[in-house]
């Protein structure tokens, strides 16, 4: 897996985004230490908000960027948003109003929501061939999962020697880090694409409209949400049944996180030879499955009396929750990139990140309000119901047909506007309707032996 850090320009892109992760993870907790100082008991409530600000901005400001990235030179549009993410770091220490707090996490979230699809859209052209994109997905996921490891050891090991002030000073200086290696790596030359007409709002939907139009996007928008659910279920409600159900300590918290961690990162790194011989479709619609499994595990363990046997349980069924996450979520850049054009990818990833996003707008609340006004076992019960309709709805959504050739010569539905009816390409291609995307469909191919990206040239200009 670590033969794609050859690549130079690569290898400068995955440090400048562990680098940043590293940084995100230590702002985490310094805010949290800053919302306790200016609200105190409250400081739940200020966090809470400030996760949902994060969400809506992810939510609406992704698609309005995706609209207009293809436009905007690639590099500036990603040092630029890193710098605004240093100078937001550089001022939390200074804030002591909780309307303060809001205003610079919805800029930072702000600025991570034009970074990230961008970022995730220069990847495939960087490593154009699918066996090093898939290992780049792989080391993607467990720098997610490290972060998220080892971020809060690294910020108690800092808090231990200085105050928490001085982890914004950290966040700062991971941000300029990154923006000084994106400027370092010489980043391919973006596909031409034409602008794109209509009103502001038509512009800001059109990434989406083309992920709604692909059933293999519909079907990845059913398993984002199957993931949200148990992750809700994760982020949310760990501390409960650490503290409430099994009456550990404080400390057992961080390792139930850390089971989930491993899980999902044991699977990172099987993954990419899992794919070179089993199909994405497979792996994905396995793993959200397997959601609806872990859930009637996690159910048992709501409602059974007292045990020994219950804290190890936990932690496997933690384990088992991140595997099946991660079965899902680690091959997902590899089927955007299968389903859409090089000049429409930004767009599409800037899509995928929005309504992945609005899953977790859903669940997070879910997952509290019923764990404390129902008890856990309802919302077990609840978004164990979301996984499994969810999981069964991307199945039926993702067309099998797709599943019976190798991942190299699988082809995904898609659409060609401006050949003609003989065209090579529309060998066995199919007469559609007109559906309300970008562009009017004139037919829907499946090709064989290329991704959907490499016909480009198949194209005009969009």
């Amino acid at each position: 897996m670590l033969a794609v850090l050859r690549n130079r320009t690569y290898r400068r892109l995955f440090t400048a985004q562990v680098i940043a992760l590293v940084g995100t993870g230590l702002a985490t907790v310094a805010l949290g230490l800053l919302a306790y100082d200016i609200a105190g008991s409250d400081a739940g409530s200020v966090l809470g908000t400030a996760l949902a600000i994060k969400m809506v901005t992810y939510v609406l400001i992704a698609p309005a960027i995706g609209a207009t990235a293809n436009r905007l030179p690639r590099r500036a549009l990603m040092v630029t948003t890193d710098l605004t993410r240093a100078g937001v770091a550089l001022f939390l220490p200074f804030v002591d109003q909780v309307w303060q707090v809001y205003v610079l996490v919805f800029l930072l979230q702000s600025a991570s929501a034009a970074f990230t699809p961008t970022f995730q859209a220069v990847i495939p052209e960087v490593l154009p061939e699918e066996r090093d994109y898939t290992r780049a997905l792989s080391m993607s996921r467990l720098a997610y999962d490290l972060e998220n490891l080892l971020s809060p050891a690294l910020a108690a090991a800092l808090l231990s020697v200085i105050g928490y002030n001085w982890l914004f000073t950290g966040t700062m200086l991971g941000f300029l880090a990154s923006a000084a290696l994106v400027v370092s790596a010489a980043l391919p030359k973006p596909t031409p694409t034409a602008p794109r007409t209509g009103s502001a709002y038509a512009k800001a939907t059109a990434g989406t409209r083309l992920f709604l139009a692909v059933p293999q996007l519909r079907a990845l928008l059913a398993l984002d949400l199957a993931v949200a659910a148990a992750s809700a279920m994760v982020t949310v409600n760990s501390v409960v049944y650490v503290r409430d159900v099994l009456g550990l300590s404080t400390g057992a918290v961080p390792l139930a996180l850390g089971a989930y961690g491993a899980g999902s990162m044991i699977v990172a790194l099987l993954l990419p030879r899992l794919l070179d011989k089993v199909s994405d479709r497979a792996v994905m619609l396995c793993g959200a499955l397997l959601l609806s499994l872990v859930f009637a595990t996690l159910g048992a363990i709501s409602t059974a009396p007292s045990g020994s046997w219950r804290w190890p349980a936990l932690l496997a069924t933690w384990a088992a929750f991140g595997a099946a996450c991660s079965m899902v979520l680690t091959p997902t850049g590899r089927l955007v990139r299968r389903s859409a054009l090089p000049q429409e990818r930004t767009a599409v990833f800037a899509a995928q990140f929005s309504l992945s996003h609005s899953c977790w707008l859903l669940t997070y609340p879910l997952a509290g309000w019923l764990g404390a006004t129902a008890g856990l076992p309802w919302a077990v019960l609840c978004l164990g119901t979301i996984a499994l309709a969810s999981a069964l709805l991307a199945v039926r959504l993702w067309p099998s047909r797709a599943a019976r050739h190798t991942v190299a010569e699988a082809g995904v539905e898609h659409e060609h506007t401006g050949l003609d009816a003989g065209h090579p390409h529309l060998a066995g291609a199919r007469r559609g309707a007109a559906v309300p995307t970008a562009t009017a469909m004139v037919a829907v191919s499946r090709a064989r032996g290329q991704p959907t990206g490499a016909t480009a040239g198949d194209l005009p200009p969009r």
